[in-house]
């Protein structure tokens, strides 16, 4: 592998991902039902529209899950991975089962990722920023609200002191670990195809 095709990769897997990551926050936030009107989320639509709109014409929602938003985030997975792959010199051989199994690992992967990341900006902004009415803390707000909601029922009252996140992030890398970890490996899953992983 030359230093071009690597540079090549490390643009179009440095695009591709912030891509997907946007299309997969656009499901996330139909998911968590946050505010559309907010500035960021405004970004997100009309980043996503242009290829979601056509998609939405052939898969509806179901249950109030954006299913067009996520299959958009697996094809653009797939896509990454197929294009990493022939940079790179390999072939996939006509495995596009095993490349789809990849893409659905490495869109759930991110998806967890989302979730732990706006848990640890959400435990930032409550120390130095609490109760702000910055666009972007009341949506990573809204994003881990439901996420915690559950968790502080069965919590007891600590005095103000919400320790919440911390069982969140464990969950969170429980789940990593033992489910999405063991999933790559079973399925020989590069590493890198999925900078997420």
């Amino acid at each position: 592998m030359n230093g071009l095709s690597t540079a090549a990769v490390y643009v179009i897997q440095t695009l591709g991902s912030l891509y997907l990551l946007i299309v997969l926050l656009r499901f996330v936030l139909q998911l968590v039902r946050a505010d559309f009107y907010n500035p960021l989320s405004q970004f997100i639509v009309r980043a996503t529209s242009p290829l979601l709109m056509p998609l939405r014409r052939v898969i509806p929602g179901f249950g109030g899950i954006d299913l067009a938003s996520l299959v958009l985030a697996i094809l653009v997975q797939l896509l990454l991975m197929i294009v990493t792959l022939a940079l790179l010199g390999f072939g996939f051989g006509g495995n596009l089962l095993q490349l789809l199994v990849w893409s659905l690992i490495g869109v759930t992967s991110l998806f967890l990722k989302i979730f732990f990341f706006a848990l640890i900006v959400s435990v930032i902004l409550s120390w130095v920023a609490p109760g702000s009415h910055n666009p972007a803390a009341q949506l990573v707000h809204q994003i881990c609200e439901p996420l915690l909601a559950p968790i502080r029922r069965f919590l007891p009252n600590l005095g103000g002191l919400d320790i919440s996140p911390i069982f969140a992030f464990i969950a969170l890398n429980l789940l990593d670990m033992l489910v999405i970890r063991n999933l790559a490996a079973m399925t020989h899953m590069p590493q890198i195809l999925s900078p997420f992983m």
